[in-house]
């Protein structure tokens, strides 16, 4: 207790942390309205992403470099995993969707860029390694491809298109967890040297955890996660009609944000230290997972916790978005070096997709539900 207690202290951001029996209570007592109950899950989630990442690198520090990369890889993005697993079930398929495209395009358009601005503003010029950074944008844009195919497919094509579409989504998800577990086995494995210096842990400030500790605070913050992820669904309708925002735009940017919040933390805090390795290790990295594990892995879960299959069949301005995203990354990657105007014009790009998002929200977004059409609204 005196080691977490200690890293309370050190982490500003874990002084959140009364949100969450606050966020609990006030939705059990039916206390707070949508936008108050919706703010406080936001503010109860972000501890807890910070809490759910320290832990999972004080488990992969004793674990070793295998074990380890495979529980970073799978355990760093759960907290998305956990709002779209819930948004799932209450039949969100508009935000899950948004929530799946706003954290790729987040991690690599504005974490990436917010590295380079803020490591940029310390060093003058920063090097990183040119193979590790393509290997990444390369996983990235195959990635966004497998997404793009049943937006664009179906719309040339004839007969039962709906069909066609989930038959398609269902082959899809599992090409793309195969292609994320040859991945982990080309990372880990056989190139190890690809990604040496990137694969270190963020946590070298403070003091290291017993894996007793560290496996007792992943168990619990699994947990909270998950109580306070219903907290947010159940008010993000209700908040978003009375704050004048689409459920796209809500996931789009509102949740892929909170949901990164440790991991921008820690890649921001190693862009600083002149680490940009790492810093794209984490943003790349990150954005593959969601495309290659987390959205397959809905589209597997909706046949067993949705009211309906889901496809990942997207509406055309988040393939666009996340299309664009992938080569906007892969050009600012092939270099080698940046500095902080770089981080300027990723940024810009990021701004540019979520101003469009909010001003003008795709058609369809404020239904939210689990039907099949239009494609814009559910995408099957």
């Amino acid at each position: 207790m005196i080691l977490l207690w200690a890293e309370i202290r050190r982490m500003p951001m874990l002084w959140l942390l009364p949100c969450v029996p606050v966020a609990l209570l006030a939705e059990h007592l039916g206390a707070g309205e949508g936008v108050a109950l919706f703010l406080l899950s936001v503010l109860a989630i972000m501890p807890l992403a910070a809490l759910l990442s320290r832990a999972t690198e004080a488990v992969a520090e004793k674990t070793g470099d295998a074990v380890g990369g495979l529980l970073n890889a799978t355990l760093g993005n759960l907290t998305e995993l956990m709002i779209a697993l819930t948004g799932l079930r209450a039949g969100e398929y508009m935000l899950v969707k948004a929530s799946v495209a706003g954290a790729i395009v987040a991690n690599t358009l504005f974490m990436l860029g917010m590295c380079f601005l803020l490591g940029g503003l310390r060093h003058r010029v920063q090097v990183f390694n040119v193979a590790s950074a393509r290997l990444q944008a390369s996983l990235l844009f195959v990635a966004v491809v497998a997404l793009l195919v049943p937006s664009t497919v179906p719309a040339a094509g004839g007969g039962d298109a709906a069909g066609f579409v989930q038959d398609l989504s269902r082959l899809l998800a599992v090409l793309l967890i195969v292609v994320y577990g040859l991945g982990l086995l080309f990372s880990l494995k056989t190139h190890r040297e690809f990604f040496q210096g990137a694969g270190q842990a963020e946590g070298e400030a403070g003091e290291q955890w017993p894996i007793g500790l560290a496996i007792g605070v992943l168990a619990c913050v699994t947990v909270l996660v998950a109580l306070v992820s219903e907290v947010f669904v159940a008010s993000v309708e209700v908040a978003a009609r009375a704050i004048g925002m689409s459920d796209a735009f809500v996931g789009f940017v509102v949740v892929a944000l909170v949901g990164a919040a440790a991991e921008m933390t820690a890649a921001f805090a190693a862009a600083r230290r002149d680490r940009l390795d790492l810093s794209i290790a984490i943003a790349l990295g990150s954005a593959t997972q969601i495309a290659l594990f987390v959205a397959p892995v809905l589209v597997l879960a909706s046949y067993v916790i949705g009211p309906a299959p889901m496809s990942l069949q997207f509406w055309m301005g988040a393939v666009a978005m996340m299309m664009l995203a992938a080569l906007t990354a892969a050009l600012v990657t092939s270099g080698g070096r940046s500095a902080w105007f770089t981080g300027v014009l990723l940024l810009a790009v990021y701004l540019t997709f979520a101003g469009a998002l909010y001003l003008m929200p795709p058609p369809g977004a404020e239904q939210g539900t689990a039907s099949p059409s239009p494609p814009a609204a559910a995408g099957g």
